[in-house]
């Protein structure tokens, strides 16, 4: 069980940093398929899937955060996001385990510079000898 003091998220890496989200919004993590391209939709749209009879958009954060060239091989990972009535999937390079960070592990990104920072980054974890760029769901799910 969470409490206020605690939060599981899951790690995701994209080339050699790694990126944490709620895992309170992970519906499914699923490999990566050859997706429906979209006609001129943006780049990192990679396309759309059909999850169950659903539609799901699927976006690759490598060409969205503007990173290095994907490659898609089998650690290739696509993590399923649920968000009220809004299912998106994302594209990252690999997934771990889950872990739990405490408050004090975490810098908000409030603490950053706010012109500077992506808005969809809600702040930095620290585990260990591990950091963890911890993103918002909903600003990965936005459309620019």
């Amino acid at each position: 069980m969470q409490n206020l003091t605690t939060q599981d998220l899951l790690p995701f890496n994209l080339g050699e940093k790694e990126y944490a989200i709620d895992i309170l919004s992970v519906q499914e993590i699923r490999e990566y398929e050859p997706v429906t391209p979209i006609a001129n939709a943006p780049d990192f749209l990679k396309g759309v899937i059909n999850l169950r009879g659903i539609v799901v958009p699927i976006v690759d954060l490598r060409i969205k955060f503007c990173l290095d060239k994907p490659t898609y091989d089998q650690s290739t990972t696509v993590i399923i996001l649920k968000e009220n009535t809004r299912t998106v999937g994302i594209v990252v390079d690999s997934v771990s385990d889950v872990i739990t960070l405490h408050q004090n592990q975490v810098c908000p990104a409030n603490n950053f510079d706010p012109d500077n920072i992506t808005p969809c980054v809600v702040g930095v974890g620290n585990l260990d000898e591990r950091m963890f760029i911890i993103l918002d769901t909903n600003g990965l799910m936005s459309s620019s």
